[in-house]
């Protein structure tokens, strides 16, 4: 058997043996030619950043759902590299705080930090996305918003007027109210002028009380000046901070008006529509983050506010059953004359009510009562 001789090594490999290296392939070439090429390229302009003008209903100073507005625009700035940058704007710089939500609407501004009952003009079914009167705690209403359809119909809502909206932060139960004198008996409240917002302003019209929506800036001013004898805003560490103390000395609890409450991203529609993708999906986690940072900041910090407090004079109190028990009438009635003047509100509340009935099976048997 004839053996064929081994093939002649091309000029290039014989050149490379004789100079004692190997051969550089040309695939490797090509990596190390580009990425010298890359090294004295000039540097690509990045893409100028997405700037949106964000306002919020509440002053940036005010703790959870003040600074919860500043702290979601650095949490979509930080994941985005600066690409996406919500540029905050206290309360009445760009628009007035209580029109945040119509703003948005018309797009006079891109997006706007709030709760859904500041739309409550609009249609009264808003109110039912921000607090309802003896509803659910933080845990139901998550599950209704995010599992029983909740969110679905609000957004359907707020889709007719060009506002896209994201749940940003959750708070716990709020206080009841400040109070002037001591409300020992339903009669009490008759004739008071007393701050409060959103459907337990309704209840507490239906038991004598003439109510006010204002702003968070406006509401001890209108306290020091007599114009109302009353007034409920939110936790205490906020009720705290806002001086309600210096004026009022009854302080009320339970918040059967709000034992959770959502506050919202409202963003244009058409804003929103022209955001890639992965930016929309950083704002989404950076709202269900916010929603942990205000659930968990909100409870770790009441107790010291209301022990600041007491110390300092505040009368601490809870509603005797008997009231409360006028209350949940009184709110089943408001409830029920919406539900027939509204077939918007009709719909969510049923869905609502029909939730927390199958919820009940496995929260009476679940939780400690």
């Amino acid at each position: 058997m004839i053996e064929k001789p081994a093939a002649s090594p091309s000029r290039k490999t014989a050149t490379a043996a004789r100079r004692g290296r190997s051969p550089v392939p040309a695939c490797v070439a090509a990596i190390l030619l580009l990425g010298f090429a890359w090294t004295i390229r000039p540097a690509l302009a990045e893409p100028p950043p997405t700037r949106l003008t964000f306002a919020s209903t509440f002053p940036g100073d005010m703790k959870l759902i003040g600074t919860g507005a500043q702290e979601l625009a650095d949490r979509i700035s930080r994941a985005t590299a600066g690409q996406l940058l919500l540029e905050f704007h206290e309360p009445g710089s760009l628009v007035p705080a209580a029109e945040t939500l119509e703003a948005v609407s018309s797009g006079a501004i891109d997006a706007g930090w709030g709760g859904a009952g500041w739309f409550n003009t609009v249609d009264s079914a808003f109110n039912m996305f921000s607090a309802m009167p003896f509803g659910p705690g933080m845990g139901e209403y998550l599950a209704w918003m995010y599992h029983g359809g909740g969110l679905d119909m609000a957004r359907e809502m707020f889709a007719r007027h060009n506002i896209h909206n994201i749940p940003c932060a959750v708070i716990p139960p709020e206080a009841s109210g400040w109070f002037r004198k001591e409300i020992a008996t339903i009669q009490d409240l008759r004739g008071l002028r007393m701050r409060f917002f959103g459907l337990g302003a309704k209840v507490m019209e239906r038991l004598g009380v003439t109510t006010l929506q204002l702003p968070p800036g406006d509401v001890l001013a209108a306290l020091q000046r007599d114009e109302i004898d009353a007034a409920e805003f939110s936790l205490p560490q906020m009720d705290q901070d806002l001086g309600f103390q210096g004026t009022a000395r009854y302080y009320y609890f339970p918040g059967w008006h709000q034992q959770a409450t959502f506050f919202d991203l409202y963003i244009n529609s058409a804003v929103w529509a022209a955001l890639p993708d992965p930016q929309k999906a950083i704002v989404e986690l950076a709202c269900g983050d916010m929603i942990r940072h205000t659930i968990a900041a909100g409870e770790a910090a009441q107790w010291r506010a209301m022990r600041e407090m007491q110390a300092a004079g505040v009368q601490i109190r809870r509603w005797p059953p008997e009231i409360i028990a006028a209350m949940e009438s009184a709110w089943n009635e408001v409830a029920e004359e919406e539900a027939r003047r509204n077939p918007t509100f009709r719909r969510v509340y049923d869905s609502y009510m029909a939730f927390r009935r199958d919820y009940a099976i496995w929260h009476d048997h679940a939780y400690l009562k």
